[in-house]
């Protein structure tokens, strides 16, 4: 009796990976929101759009091991669209980065160390344009009563070291993968933006990035 052969194997097709990151406490923040936001944000993102994997990331504030996780992720997962999130005292709502600058303020990093100099990367480009839909997620989230502007200028510490790294990332790859950064208020506890709705503008941030990037989340 001819012996039974064994079935092959099932092949699961990977989905396309999010990844959305925020930070752990730096100087002066003890608690950052950026990081409590990501990490509900990312339960919510996973009941909410099918199709997608999500992997979430809480950078230490280090000018040396953030870029260094950063760089990590990117090479296991293979993202199609990266988003992180960090806080600006200043922000009146989310404030959506539209650029990443090769600068680095002289200001002392979670474990007290300096940047190497005053460029993230000696002779990188000056500045590189994120790769997410600014002015679309601005329209959308200002259409739901959610208040959000563009800005210019990510600074020039850890939130546009990241931002940098992850831009000059995507451009190195052979293939798509947005990139994009959105500061919000340092106190998700009242106006101008709150929890709750930070959860809702964060989704809706992802949404229209995946729109723009044809991803299939049915």
């Amino acid at each position: 009796m001819p012996r039974a052969l064994n079935p092959l194997p099932q092949i699961v097709p990977k989905l396309p990976v999010v990844l959305l990151t925020g930070f752990g406490p730096f100087p002066g923040v003890p608690d950052n929101a950026s990081a409590q936001l990501v990490l509900r944000l990312v339960e919510m993102a996973r009941d909410t759009f099918g199709g997608v994997d999500f992997v979430t990331e809480i950078f230490p504030a280090d000018w040396q091991a953030a870029p260094e996780r950063l760089s990590e992720l990117f090479s296991k997962h293979q993202p199609i669209l990266m988003l992180h999130f960090g806080v600006a005292r200043a922000a009146q709502g989310f404030r959506i980065e539209t650029q990443g600058t090769n600068t680095c303020r002289m200001t002392r990093d979670a474990t007290g160390a300096m940047p190497l100099g005053l460029q993230l990367l000696t002779n990188g480009k000056t500045a590189h344009p994120v790769t997410i839909p600014t002015r679309d997620i601005v329209e959308r989230l200002s259409a739901l009563g959610i208040p959000a502007s563009l800005s210019e200028d990510a600074g020039s510490y850890l939130c546009n070291a990241i931002l940098y790294h992850s831009l000059l990332l995507s451009r190195r790859a052979m293939r798509q993968c947005r990139a994009g950064f959105i500061h919000i208020p340092a106190d998700l506890s009242g106006p101008p933006l709150d929890e709750a709705a930070a959860l809702k503008g964060g989704l809706e941030i992802i949404r229209v990035c995946l729109e723009k990037s044809g991803a299939n989340t049915s």
